[in-house]
């Protein structure tokens, strides 16, 4: 029997476990890469490991998400990460060198290798052929010093992608339809494998707008084969030496398929407030607008900021549209200043900013108030844009430029001829911002924000435990830990940001959770989708939240959860997740035998006598953390080798 693309890059990279359904796998990194919201804790932790030098063929920090500097915060911490990336051993991308995943497309991702970011989007770089997936900083820490990294082995499910993209039709409207068909939680516990022949009238920059978004599916990955279309890109990055052919096999099985025309899409935007609310753009003609935002790591490449720059090229932005445009890399931005195509920008009225993630995660460009914002980003969670009565569309750069120029909702199709770009033979390439790995001994500047990293207790044998909170489904790691330019800044000092944990939902739960001591959570389905921020389990736990208990969750999170120490339990009779409330006591008795034993166990509740049913689905190995309290506690300072 064949294998698939994903089996053969799982099979290659597999330290323990096998590839059965429902095993625990842990799997061999090639590379890693963190930003600087993620970043500072990764390398506290790294270092709170005793390690020296990182282990893998490649570790790369980035500096692309705090870059608005007004206060010293970010700046300290930019310093401390590039001293720290000197010390260890890791490549530093200086600030404004670009946004981490359209940068490590360009420069450092490898067809057939292995990549874990401390970002959700890392799986950006499966455009390229790559086995690229998002972690918590602390898997990341691990990672870096050679450790394994584990997951549940993931299901694959094949996209069968045949004919081919229609005038004014993306790569966008083709992960939108994706995520229309199949939802946020669609993708939970599967990577997503492209096959097809439609896959060969994609560029990579296009397939890495899908891979992207595939995270917003809850994806553990998301995968393009590496062919003719992967050579060439690498060939104009000059790295043709990097390029292997990388295919299934002809007979290779799926455990799910899904088949999709390209020749039958139309341009869609996703409706507020989640990218899988999806209809095509023609539904909301009428919709005016006030902000256009343009860039972010989906949608900042050479050719979809050239076809902008051919749709405004002449013509003006309407006159109440605020339009801004974040290149993602230098490279692109100095490309797009050498051919001519930024004064076309900047004479149409658009707005340069900086080649970095901004707008996307709340970071300066808030939309006016009660704003309709159309966006070509990944995420439209209520209130991210930094306005919380904002309504956000996503949608292809085509469809955000026409909605530029006519101040409505606009499908681009009646704007007539399609912008032409023909792919670069050469990209402008120039490596100077970024540094390469320094010396051992640099020493390592620490700032007054960057704080002791805080570890949790070991779990207790008994616990009774308030509810502190009841939540439905589909709760972000926005909900739980917000972004935004007030709250980032704070994300290398857990005491300071852990006061904004649940903010948006309940601006008293961290005195709450204070004065409660130890706590847990309700939790409908998907709990903790969105980002792998490690900040949305590290400030709970260190808040006294000790268990979660909820319907699913989402991968990452609940992944983060265990390596902090905080207990993930799920219902067994969904319908007991109507009988919780705030306030009541949930009773947990020999904890420590109940989570090494596989099934499920009883809580029970006060003043109640029906039990509550739950399970933990733990592996041997998480169970043991979760008895030290949390990942670096069981590994003693220390990562097997």
């Amino acid at each position: 029997m064949g294998q698939s693309l994903t089996q053969k890059i799982l099979k290659s990279h597999l330290v323990t476990g096998d590839l059965e359904e429902g095993n625990e796998i842990a799997l061999r990194i090639d590379q890693t890469l963190t930003q600087d919201a993620t970043g500072t804790m990764a390398f506290l932790q790294f270092e709170a490991m005793n390690l020296s030098r990182v282990q893998t063929e490649c570790s790369v920090s980035y500096i692309d998400h705090n870059t608005l500097q007004t206060g010293f915060e970010n700046a300290d911490d930019h310093a401390f990460l590039q001293s720290a990336a000197a010390r260890f051993g890791v490549y530093f991308s200086r600030p404004g060198n670009g946004i981490c995943h359209q940068v490590h497309l360009e420069r450092f991702a490898k067809p057939g290798k292995t990549l874990l970011g401390s970002d959700s989007h890392t799986p950006t770089a499966g455009g390229m052929g790559m086995l690229a997936m998002g972690a918590g900083g602390l898997d990341v820490a691990v990672a870096m010093g050679r450790g394994p990294f584990y997951l549940p082995n993931p299901k694959v499910l094949r996209v069968w992608l045949t004919g081919q993209l229609t005038d004014w039709v993306s790569a966008k409207d083709i992960i939108l339809e994706v995520l229309r068909i199949l939802t946020v939680k669609g993708g939970v516990g599967k990577i997503i494998e492209y096959a097809g022949p439609g896959v060969k009238t994609l560029t990579v920059p296009e397939r890495s707008t899908i891979t992207n978004m595939g995270a917003e599916l809850g994806a553990s990955s998301s995968i393009f084969p590496s062919d003719e279309q992967t050579l060439r890109f690498l060939e104009a990055q000059g790295r043709a030496q990097d390029w292997i052919s990388l295919t299934a096999d002809e007979d290779a099985t799926y455990d799910e398929e899904l088949a999709i025309d390209l020749s039958l899409l139309v341009p869609m935007v996703a409706q507020p407030h989640s990218p899988d609310n999806v209809v095509p753009v023609s539904d909301h003609v009428n919709q005016v607008v006030n902000q256009v935002a343009i860039g972010s790591c989906t949608n900042s490449s050479y050719q979809d900021l050239m076809r902008v720059s051919q749709i405004l090229k002449g013509k003006h932005v309407h006159p109440d549209v605020s339009l801004v445009i974040s290149p993602g890399s230098r490279q692109v931005l100095s490309m797009l200043a050498s051919n001519g195509a930024l004064t076309d920008l900047l004479d149409s009225g658009a707005r340069l900013l900086e080649s970095t993630c901004g707008p996307c995660i709340g970071m300066g460009q808030s939309p006016v108030s009660q704003a309709v914002s159309v966006r070509t980003f990944n995420r439209n969670f209520k209130g991210r844009s930094g306005t919380q009565d904002a309504s956000v569309f996503l949608a292809s750069p085509e469809v955000a430029a026409a909605c530029a120029l006519t101040g409505f909702l606009t499908d681009p199709r009646t704007l007539g001829l399609p912008p032409l770009v023909d792919f670069p033979e050469r990209f402008r390439i120039d490596d100077s911002m970024i540094l390469p790995p320094g010396d051992p001994t640099t020493p390592i500047r620490r700032g007054p924000n960057i704080r002791p990293l805080p570890l949790a207790p070991a779990l207790n044998d008994t616990l009774d435990l308030p509810i502190i909170l009841k939540l439905g489904d589909n709760v972000t790691t926005d909900d739980i830990m917000p972004a935004g330019s007030k709250i980032l800044p704070l994300r290398s000092n857990i005491p300071a940001i852990s006061e904004y944990t649940f903010h948006k939902i309940d601006a008293q739960f961290a005195a709450k959770a204070k004065d409660l001591k130890q706590s847990l959570i309700v939790a409908g389905h998907n709990y903790g989708q969105g980002s792998s921020r490690e900040h949305a389990a590290l400030a709970p736990m260190y808040l006294g939240l000790r268990v979660v208990l909820a319907q699913s969750f989402a991968r990452i999170h609940r992944a983060n959860l265990i390596n902090f120490g905080i207990l993930p339990l799920t219902f067994v009779n969904e319908e007991d997740h109507g009988r919780l409330k705030p306030g009541m006591i949930l009773h947990l008795s020999n904890v420590h035998q109940a989570i090494q034993t596989p099934g499920s166990f009883v809580l029970t509740l006060s003043n109640d006598p029906n039990p509550i049913l739950v399970r933990h689905d733990l592996s041997e190995r998480q169970a043991k953390i979760l008895l030290a309290g949390g990942l670096l506690n069981s590994t003693k300072y220390s990562v097997d080798a």
